[in-house]
């Protein structure tokens, strides 16, 4: 099957998880397998295995190349998944969750991810949930977007009190490149467009992807065997933050934490890996080891 995602930091992830033959492995983000056919091929074990997207575009890819295992595909976002194993009594001896966006839902012009390509302003990572980027820039009131700027692109207070009022003033919007190319006057003296915080921030909000990561990995040591690896690829300061002051909780009470950490710096990417796979620059990896 054609590579459709280019997994980030897969020796890494390999490295630190030590994926071993009869382990129960669970990816909820596991978006087209890139990491999940690496591990699944050393573990073998699919029938206590599970995969899980909220993307169908993903899912529909998951089921074509597992067609053959019994591996376990579910669609749904990652903190409704967690519950649903918990309320199971499943358990597993690897977990990953990588929090990008996959460069298929990046690419493809109809799903609204990019204003590099002109397309519908969509973004949701789940096709069937209502919100969508249109509802947030021609719908939301100014403050609200204000405040959307503020805490998911880290604008200070009056920038992001000008840009909201250029999209409230400028609506209704038809196209990411129509949105892209009203925000250029904001870039400053910046190499990077700043389109490209702000559609963070909008695709930030619609998918509610902050809240999806604080709400879930508190759950997490529930579904982790003794002696089990949980690992995080992060792609931006917000996201990494919140795993790193999780890992650090969970391991600040002494013989009683439940985690130790295996990552005491956060892995990045080679300069091999960024030549191939320019995507990959963001990535960061953490991962801890539950002890009891």
């Amino acid at each position: 099957m054609e590579e459709l995602h280019k997994p980030v930091l897969l020796s890494e992830v390999l490295e630190v998880l030590q994926p071993r033959r009869g382990e129960s492995y669970l990816d909820l983000t596991a978006g087209y397998a890139g990491h999940a056919s690496e591990i699944l091929d050393v573990t073998q074990n699919y029938k206590d295995s599970a995969l899980v997207d909220r993307d169908e575009n993903a899912i529909e890819v998951l089921e074509e190349r597992f067609r053959d295992k019994p591996v376990r595909i579910v669609k749904s976002d990652f903190y409704n998944a967690v519950l649903q194993e918990i309320e199971c009594g499943n358990t597993f001896d690897i977990i990953l969750m990588d929090f990008g966006v996959s460069s298929p839902q990046l690419d493809r012009a109809e799903r609204g991810f990019s204003f590099a390509k002109d397309g519908p302003l969509d973004m949701r990572m789940d096709q069937d949930q209502e919100l969508s980027a249109e509802v947030v820039v021609n719908h939301y009131n100014e403050r609200h977007l204000a405040e959307i700027l503020e805490k998911y692109a880290e604008e200070k207070p009056g920038m992001a009190k000008l840009i909201a009022r250029t999209i409230v003033h400028g609506r209704p919007w038809k196209s990411t490149k129509q949105l892209g190319d009203a925000l250029k006057k904001y870039g400053g003296h910046t190499k990077v467009h700043p389109a490209t915080r702000i559609f963070q921030a909008i695709r930030i909000a619609v998918n509610d992807e902050l809240g999806e990561i604080e709400k879930t990995l508190p759950l997490l040591t529930r579904i982790l065997k003794p002696g089990g690896r949980v690992a995080m690829i992060t792609f931006h300061s917000l996201e990494d933050r919140l795993v790193k002051d999780y890992l650090k909780d969970a391991e600040s009470y002494g013989e009683e934490s439940e985690l130790e950490v295996l990552t005491r710096k956060p892995i990045v990417a080679e300069p091999e890996e960024l030549f191939i796979n320019p995507r990959a620059r963001s990535a960061k990896l953490r991962a801890a080891k539950k002890v009891i």
